[in-house]
């Protein structure tokens, strides 16, 4: 679900992952691994802030 909302975010950005992990300092495929655990608040709050949502829209299963 966070993965999902964040990937389709960098698709209405224009942007890949890759790109978004770059710019973020996050290592390589950080956000993928984000499929099967969780991220820490710190990165999750980050990604928000990235793109002007809150968390809670990065965790709804309603998408961002």
């Amino acid at each position: 679900m966070i993965y999902t909302n964040i990937s389709n975010l960098c698709k209405a950005r224009g942007i890949s992952i890759a790109k978004l992990e770059k710019e973020m300092g996050f290592g390589n495929a950080t956000i993928r691994g984000w499929v099967t655990s969780s991220p820490t608040v710190e990165k999750l709050k980050a990604v928000a802030d990235y793109f002007s949502v809150t968390v809670d829209e990065l965790l709804s299963d309603q998408g961002a």
